[in-house]
């Protein structure tokens, strides 16, 4: 297992549609060990495959942060099939360093995924896992928290991304 750079914002795969998992074999099983110690080094508890690099439907939570090996929930090509209710709390994104804000999601959903082997599997989650979820699951759509936000919030998220961003481009240069 190795702990993989984990992609900062403004870095375009950020914003990619990842592309659907097909191949179950041993290099899945890899980028899932890789990305749970990458997840848990950070630490976080919560990694999109994006965030790594990879364009891929691939998602590990682990609201434990590995002190709880039956915590950790990995996803493989997961879709929210319902959704209820809704809470409003403060997020933040191992890809958006220093960036945190109270965000609108729901505090109740059921998902079908795949694990690794290919098996698929239904889980309801609620409230903090349920938010876990949605989040990593908005990054393999190209989508970031801050996308979520409207009105003030949205405006100072938006400066920050761009006070990050050119920060980025100091390190790159």
């Amino acid at each position: 297992m190795a702990v993989l750079p984990i992609l900062l914002y403004p870095d375009p795969v950020l914003r990619t549609k990842c592309r659907e998992v097909t191949d179950f074999g041993p290099e899945l099983r890899r980028l899932v060990d890789d990305m749970v110690e990458t997840m848990h080094a950070a630490p976080g508890i919560g990694l999109a495959a994006p965030q790594v690099g990879v364009d891929r439907r691939v998602a590990v939570i682990d609201l434990s942060v590995g002190e709880d090996p039956r915590a950790l929930l990995v996803m493989v090509n997961p879709k929210i099939l319902a959704q209820e209710g809704s809470a409003i709390d403060v997020e933040g994104c191992l890809s958006l360093p220093g960036i945190t804000e109270k965000v609108e999601r729901p505090t109740g959903i059921v998902v079908a995924a795949t694990r690794v082997d290919g098996e698929p599997f239904e889980v309801e989650a609620e409230e903090w896992v349920a938010r876990a979820i949605c989040h990593e699951l908005d990054h393999l759509d190209g989508v970031l928290f801050t996308d979520r936000l409207r009105g003030l919030k949205k405006e100072k998220a938006r400066r920050a991304l761009k006070r990050l961003a050119e920060e980025r481009e100091g390190v790159l240069v």
